[in-house]
């Protein structure tokens, strides 16, 4: 016979005071106040939070540690991603229950998300037979929602959860490109999205942008020249003009224009960052966009995955007056939308077979049922096995975006027609390499 869980207050009064724990807390001190606040109400109860690591491969345990540690306790162990109940909470995104062999009872986790934002998972250990489903506390899911929106807010406060993150030393051009990141991920009505950069320690020169209104997604994946820090400050530069004209109401042709003016002013048409920017209607599923270098677009709907190809148009910032052509396509409730940087498709493997001629195309139709993150994460292990344990030879970017708008998004196929500065004009485009 089950034995009853230990009284604990109501669920209102638990939410309520987990929540001026959570709300109230030191953003260094978020998590242990939080734990400690849970075991409170849940006696003999152990919680734990564990944060996603840079290359989204470990779950890290978060404790407030020594300096020197970078914040994390030298005997906890990182928890890989695969075949871990923690690694399946975050994957999955939804709790995950296990027997605990080591200390009996059961382990709960539960995935610390903020719109489709993964930040990591909440674990809970429970001694005995309390840890059974039907005995969790009704308090426990909204606590841990309530602990990743204050983790996300009290991240901009610390430096703290940023150290934990990192499994190794980060270079000056890393840091530099993933402090220009837009959220890794995004999970809302109409889309979902997620990113990665790799190698996610000592990427360079690419990065990718992205910011969602009422009525549309704007996109943007860029690739600067060079390597280290030069190559950053170069994709840091080109990314803030296009984030300033966009913000300033410039459509994409215009933002190609304010960031291929502002790159050729400082650098006088030595350097350049290939970009592709793509803008999409939320109610009709109508794309615009402009393609100005090297990153390549494929779109999957159902069965075909094929490359949407456009005019190419001169890298931002190659000669400072250029003039910048917007093209046109349309995605379907459905489809599934996928970037990648040249250091993606032009990736040889040792014996110099292209990534992108046919195991790119494999590795798409084969994450195809996936969610947008474990797809990205799916496709950088299989970019990287490409080079059978040898180093790659350029940085990468990979961006998933996955269209559920309305289903009356319906339109033309792609690069049905052009406009120059906001001045639609018909002329067929082309899409090829389906499979």
């Amino acid at each position: 016979m089950r034995e009853p869980v230990p009284s604990r207050p109501g669920r209102g009064d638990a939410s309520a005071s987990l929540e001026k724990a959570i709300w109230s807390a030191r953003p260094d001190e978020l998590v242990a106040a939080a734990t400690a606040e849970l075991a409170r109400h849940w006696p003999g109860a152990r919680a734990e939070v564990l944060l996603i690591d840079y290359r989204q491969a470990f779950l890290v345990p978060a404790v407030r540690g020594a300096a020197e540690t970078f914040g994390r306790d030298p005997a906890a162990e990182d928890v890989p991603l695969d075949n871990t109940g923690p690694g399946r909470a975050f994957a999955g995104q939804r709790p995950d229950r296990e027997r605990s062999g080591r200390i009996g009872g059961r382990l709960l986790h539960l995935p610390l998300t903020v719109q489709g934002e993964r930040l990591g998972v909440l674990t809970v250990r429970v001694p005995g037979e309390a840890g059974a489903e039907e005995a969790e506390p009704a308090w426990l899911a909204p606590a841990a929602d309530a602990l990743a929106r204050a983790m996300k807010i009290a991240d901009a406060a610390t430096d703290l959860f940023r150290r934990i993150r990192r499994r190794t030393r980060m270079t000056v051009a890393a840091e530099m490109q993933w402090d220009l990141l837009p959220p890794l991920s995004r999970d809302t009505a109409g889309f979902s999205l997620a990113g990665q950069l790799e190698p996610a320690y000592a990427v360079w020169g690419d990065n990718f942008d992205w910011t969602a209104s009422r009525d549309r997604l704007t996109l943007t994946v860029s690739n600067g020249m060079g390597t280290g820090t030069s190559a950053a400050a170069l994709t840091h530069l080109a990314v803030s003009a296009l984030r300033n004209a966009r913000r300033s109401g410039a459509d994409i042709a215009e933002q190609a224009v304010v960031a291929d003016q502002s790159v050729y002013a400082l650098h006088r048409g030595e350097l350049s960052v290939g970009t592709l920017l793509m803008e999409f209607e939320l109610a009709t599923g109508r794309v615009r966009a402009v393609d100005a270098g090297s990153p390549k677009l494929y779109r999957m709907r159902g069965n075909l995955t094929e490359a949407i190809e456009f005019d190419e148009q001169l890298p931002l910032g190659m000669f400072g007056d250029s003039r910048y052509v917007v093209e046109e396509f349309a995605v379907e409730r459905g489809d599934r939308l996928v970037i990648v940087s040249d250091g993606v498709h032009q990736a040889l493997s040792p014996d110099g077979q292209p990534y992108g001629a046919v195991a790119l195309l494999h590795a798409l139709r084969d994450t195809r049922l996936q969610s947008p993150p474990e797809a990205v994460r799916a496709l950088i292990r299989h970019y990287l096995a490409y080079y059978e344990g040898g180093e790659p030879a350029d940085d990468a970017v990979i961006v998933c975006v996955d269209w559920d708008g309305a289903p009356e998004a319906r339109g033309p196929e792609a690069g049905d027609s052009r406009a120059e500065g906001g001045d639609s004009r018909a002329d067929p485009g082309r899409v090829s390499g389906g499979a």
